[in-house]
């Protein structure tokens, strides 16, 4: 089968960055990622890379900054009280760590000064202005199923339930 939009591909990827520093591996978990291809589960370049791949296929490809995390702005920080953090009080200058939204949700954040009562982050995702390479093994593409396309994205084995 081939991956194309609404079908359900796995696959197993490590992903450096510039510097050519391993960024993350699926490698190190026991099961491959698996998404909905086509609905903007994973970053673009990403997406379009596997489109066109079979089960067994192993491939590189690099992905610019723009179809990654985009690029990085150098205006895109903020002061958050530390009330936001969980562990405030151990971050320091460079940590990247997560803040909890007002509206809810949780955002990635990077330190870059911290104060007596608020921590200032860079807004910017950690990848963002980086070009990224993959390394990328499709363990399997199968058609997805209804409540995968209505959801907008994949299923583990056991199913999945919504709050």
């Amino acid at each position: 089968m081939i991956a194309e939009n609404n079908k359900v591909v796995s696959f197993h990827y490590t992903v450096t960055g510039e510097d050519g520093e391993t960024v993350d591996s699926s490698r190190v978990r026991a099961e491959p990622l698996s998404i909905l291809l086509g609905h903007g589960n994973i970053i673009p370049g990403l997406e379009k890379a596997l489109q066109g791949k079979s089960a067994g296929d192993k491939f590189e490809t690099e992905v610019a900054c723009d179809e990654a995390y985009g690029p990085r702005n150098q205006e895109a920080q903020q002061r958050v009280p530390k009330k936001y953090f969980a562990g405030a009080q151990k971050l320091k200058v460079g940590d990247v760590t997560v803040l909890s939204l007002k509206q809810g949700g949780q955002r990635m954040v990077t330190v870059v000064k911290v104060g007596m009562t608020t921590i200032d982050v860079d807004l910017n995702h950690p990848l963002a202005g980086q070009n990224l390479k993959f390394d990328v093994e499709v363990v399997g593409v199968r058609d997805a199923e209804e409540v995968e396309l209505q959801h907008r994205h994949a299923h583990g084995a056991g199913g999945h339930e919504h709050a």
